[in-house]
């Protein structure tokens, strides 16, 4: 899922790595340029077009093509202060009947992020509008810009590859859904700690999520053998209304003949797994949340995933198998043209009980001209 839809959005700052890769509680723009360039100004033109045969027809009348415009700002007032900002314009061209109208309207313009940081020692905090990635509450990144929360967060890196880091979380940006009205109500926040040496890696969070009705442990831990990695996560979700989930995962990957490997399990009991925005389990493809499949019964999830990068081509083909009668294959391409340039091709073909027998094939290309 996110092998590709990293590139839409560049955004980044203080990270926090777990199993799994490196994870984000915040990003808000870049705040790592020198006192000197007090300000630094940096854009993106995108052209997105999505098409699927829903319609009976690939390239009918189930289509749109949406342009963007991001500018990010990061304007140093000390060297321990900044604020930062992203705004974002953009324009559909077809008709909403065609697909709908990529962020809800024909055009328009929002602040995507909006925060001032302060770092002082081994700590930062960020407050305003900006980007949390943690494993079970974070924005969704695709088509124009990645969803972000009006949010506090604090984390400290001070003891050698330990990061403990928190956030509470007022309102949310969903994403593709314009301009911020989205308000959580209650106390919704995430505090946790993670811990990589590159070869041992593992997390812990706490979850409060009053606007959704549930509290959450989640955890995860890998080691990497050098010729494999092996992962495992677990996540309890106690909802206040209805059955507790559990979900359970396991992940193994390797590299062979240049080839990025990787097979992934999710077990999920009792009842679906609570998230915000997006997920960390391990069988999501580019359509399909595992957390969201859960029936009555628990439902066991497969993926298989083979990745490889030639020059400037990287390439990913993946397979999701659900109990639920969903399945989804993914083919993914990116192409870096140009240092400033670059491309992007999505097909996936899904099926779900929802359908019935019939499988909808969609295509998504993407071009990104950073300045």
């Amino acid at each position: 899922m996110q092998f590709i839809k990293l590139s839409i959005m560049t955004a980044a700052a203080m990270s926090i790595a777990t199993a799994g890769g490196d994870v984000a509680l915040a990003q808000p723009v870049s705040t790592s340029v020198p006192f000197a360039d007090a300000t630094t100004v940096n854009g993106k033109l995108t052209g997105y077009y999505i098409t699927d045969d829903s319609t009976n027809d690939l390239f009918g009348e189930h289509h749109q093509l949406a342009l963007g415009a991001t500018l990010e700002v990061s304007h140093k007032f000390t060297d321990w202060l900044s604020a930062n900002f992203s705004a974002i314009g953009y324009l559909n061209t077809l008709n909403e009947e065609t697909y709908g109208y990529f962020e809800g309207d024909k055009k328009g313009a929002y602040f995507n992020t909006a925060n001032l940081t302060a770092t002082f020692a081994n700590t930062t905090v960020v407050a305003g509008r900006q980007l949390l990635d943690t494993p079970m509450l974070q924005g969704f990144d695709w088509l124009l810009a990645p969803g972000s929360f009006e949010a506090y967060t604090l984390s400290n890196s001070s003891i050698e590859n330990l990061t403990f880091a928190g956030s509470y979380v007022t309102k949310q940006r969903a994403n593709n859904s314009g301009e911020f009205d989205d308000d959580l109500p209650g106390d919704n926040y995430a505090f946790g700690a993670a811990y990589d040496d590159k070869t041992m890696s593992g997390s812990i969070w706490y979850y409060n999520i009053d606007a959704a009705g549930y509290t959450q442990v989640y955890a995860d831990v890998g080691y990497d053998f050098g010729r494999a990695k092996l992962e495992a996560q677990f996540a309890n979700t106690d909802f206040d209304m209805g059955d507790d989930a559990t979900a359970l995962g396991a992940k193994v990957s390797t590299s062979y003949l240049s080839f990025d490997l990787s097979a992934s399990y999710n077990h999920l009991a009792d009842n679906m797994t609570g998230y915000i925005g997006w997920n960390n389990l391990y069988t999501n493809a580019w359509n399909s949340s595992v957390a969201d499949q859960w029936m009555q019964g628990d439902i066991h999830a497969f993926k298989v995933a083979a990745s490889k990068t030639f020059d400037a081509l990287s390439a990913e083909v993946s397979y999701a198998q659900y109990d639920n009668d969903r399945y989804e294959a993914d083919a993914i391409l990116g192409y870096e043209l140009t240092k400033d340039i670059d491309l992007g091709l999505v097909y996936s073909n899904t099926q779900s009980a929802a359908t019935g027998d019939n499988d909808t094939n969609q295509l998504e290309f993407y071009a990104n001209y950073k300045f």
